[in-house]
């Protein structure tokens, strides 16, 4: 048997199992796993400003691309520490991401040892397996056992943990051999499909819930098929946005508390049935499961055991693969089609449509400093229809949501579930090093931009171009807006006179941090942006300067400081705040008097709050 460093056999794992960029931080405890970097020199190595960083810079990575893992690497101790919101992240939205840790030797564990952490135990919690290597023989397999189970059933996150003695061990190991592990998915049964079409077909106005796990499995194209198959309108959730082009005529719109759409709640709050395919009845989305549920009939398909049932009791349960599934209910609806037995939903796949096309939200606003929608507005109409969008949480998310559009699957690459602040930029750079063609544009508010600022240095460095907006209204938005309800405005606020702003500069007094002089400072380039006369020039000068110099490139729009962007506690109570467009004035938000009338606010109660405001 062949005998080789063991860091060189982790390598050469890495390398069988796809792995052609790394990003990390390298220190004392991992420098043994970088020399065999250095000398095997396959895999590609992104040097991040901090360890936090490059785990969300690997995650982006896996989310740009189907069957793409990323993979970060970090020393002991807090390096390790640092990783846990990037595992977090990225565990909640099944994302596959390979952490690596250096550890302090075996012989010095438990010991309070110069940054030695147990930091096995401290991952178990958000990682799908989080482990130290404790004999030198086990690293290939532990390296294989950690690609088996990223890609099976749900996808998940690894650490694994390398203490030093490890790392510089000989082994013996034969790659030339070496195999990945088939991953297992479960796949529903033809009888299962049959059930569940018979179910869809007894309903009078269904809708299908396409969630993250249609992405996950590369299943946006069958989704289309079955839902033109059938006729059956769809609601992306967030993590599902993409699976059907915006445009569709079946594509009737998302639903939730924030991020959503006005026709969508509103489509949704008349349907009788929901066949959820991918998702996890997120709250966000859902509400309260009393208003969500209510006259409703729901099947659930999911390739995690455990989330059927989680949230709620489905009346029919489905543990599949989302594309093994689409498949065999491809194969079910035409069944039902042949003998004549499918039935047409046509008027209800038209009123969905009337819907969509009559219940908008206002975006055309004139007024200095800018309103949010507007920057919406220009985005949709100076960014390409195959625009990919990176963001995190926020205002600036949850307003991009309502009025964005997004057309192909992993063209919305959203940190839905933790949603830390800071995960955007890093996000970023990871499509663009996964995907060097693609157009990508991240949307930021002022306070996520600022968290992992310094990574705009690593798209400099590394020539990671893309284009940055951050909507710029200095304050913690979200939050502000939440403090409403305990009447405060409290430590939400980033403004202060910049000192080194002047009357005679760009910089806008008040606004404190000046984000293109950072930006700049860090090697990239910046644009202001302050009346809508300037937004079509804008966009098509960032353009250019990403093209010429290949670097990260900052769009910054000053918005007025306070803007409420419409959000409710249940999906038939959405406070809309600001103007909204309804061009059918006898469409209802309500299915029926079950529930309190809509909240689109008159003038008065409209006056009122922006007297409050």
């Amino acid at each position: 048997m062949p005998k080789m460093n063991a860091m060189d056999a982790a390598v050469a794992v890495l390398e069988r199992e796809g792995v052609k960029v790394a990003f990390g931080v390298p220190g004392a405890a991992i420098n043994p796993l970088y020399a065999a970097l250095r000398r095997r020199g396959s895999i590609r190595h992104i040097l991040a400003r901090h360890v936090e960083g490059a785990s969300h810079m690997a995650d982006g990575f896996s989310r740009a691309r189907p069957g793409n893992i990323g993979v970060c690497i970090g020393t002991s101790g807090p390096a390790g520490t640092d990783m846990i919101t990037g595992l977090y992240a990225a565990a909640a939205d099944s994302i596959p991401i390979l952490c690596i840790t250096g550890q302090a030797p075996r012989a010095r564990l438990y010991k309070e040892d110069f940054q030695a952490i147990d930091i096995e135990a401290i991952a178990k919690p958000v990682a799908k397996w989080a482990v130290t290597v404790r004999e030198p023989a086990l690293v290939p397999r532990v390296f294989q056992q950690a690609f088996h189970l990223m890609r099976s059933g749900r996808p998940g996150p690894v650490l694994i943990d390398l203490p030093l003695d490890i790392q510089m061990s000989e082994i013996e190991f034969d790659i030339d051999t070496y195999e990945p592990l088939p991953a297992y998915k479960p796949a529903a049964t033809v009888a299962q499909a049959r059930k569940a079409l018979d179910m869809l077909n007894e309903s009078e106005r269904p809708l299908i819930v396409a969630g993250g796990g249609i992405i996950n499995a590369d299943a946006s194209d069958l989704l289309v098929e079955f839902v033109e198959l059938t006729g059956v309108p769809v609601i992306p959730t967030l993590m599902g946005w993409g699976s059907i082009p915006d445009d569709h005529p079946l594509m009737a719109g998302m639903v939730g508390l924030q991020t959503s759409h006005r026709y969508g709640n509103a489509t949704f709050l008349e349907s009788d049935f929901v066949f959820g395919i991918g998702n996890r009845w997120a709250n966000r989305h859902t509400g309260s499961i009393e208003v969500y549920a209510k006259g409703r009939k729901f099947i659930h398909v999911d390739i995690e055991p455990t989330q059927i049932g989680r949230v709620f009791g489905p009346d029919y349960g489905i543990v599949s693969d989302a594309r093994a599934a689409l498949k065999l209910f491809i194969e079910a609806a035409r069944e039902l089609k042949a003998a004549g037995k499918l039935k047409d939903r046509g008027a209800w796949a038209a009123s969905c449509l009337h819907r969509k096309n009559n219940m908008l939200r206002k975006s055309h606003y004139d007024q200095v400093p800018l309103k949010p929608q507007r920057v919406y507005q220009e985005m949709n109409e100076c960014l390409d229809r195959d625009t990919c969008y990176v963001t995190t949480i926020g205002l600036s998310q949850i307003a991009g949501a309502q009025f964005l559009h997004v057309h192909e699957p992993r063209n919305w690459i959203n940190c839905g579930q933790a949603g830390p602040l800071g995960w955007t930029l890093p996000a970023a750079l990871g499509v663009r090093a996964a995907d060097p063609d693609r157009k990508i544009v991240a949307l930021s508010g002022d306070y996520d931009f600022q968290f992992m600022i310094e990574e705009l240095a690593v798209g400099a460095q590394h020539k990671l171009p893309y284009l940055h907006i951050v909507v710029n209204n200095s304050y913690l938005g979200l939050i502000r807006q939440a403090q409403r309800g305990f009447s405060m405005d409290f430590e939400v606020s980033l403004a202060f006179e910049n000192i080194n702003a002047s009357a005679e500069g760009d910089a806008i007094p008040g606004y404190g941090v000046d984000h293109v002089a950072v930006a700049e400072g860090l090697g990239c380039k910046a644009i202001r942006v302050k009346t809508p006369n300037e937004f079509k020039e804008a966009f098509a000068r960032a353009k250019a300067l990403m093209e010429e110099h290949q670097v990260p490139v900052v769009l910054e729009f000053i918005l007025e400081r306070v803007t409420n962007i419409a959000m409710g506690t249940e999906i038939h109570n959405v406070n809309e705040f600001e103007d909204i467009l309804c061009l059918d004035p006898n469409l209802s938000l309500r299915k029926s008097e079950d529930f309190a009338p809509a909240a689109s606010p008159t003038k008065e109660q409209a006056d009122a709050f922006a007297d409050k405001r």
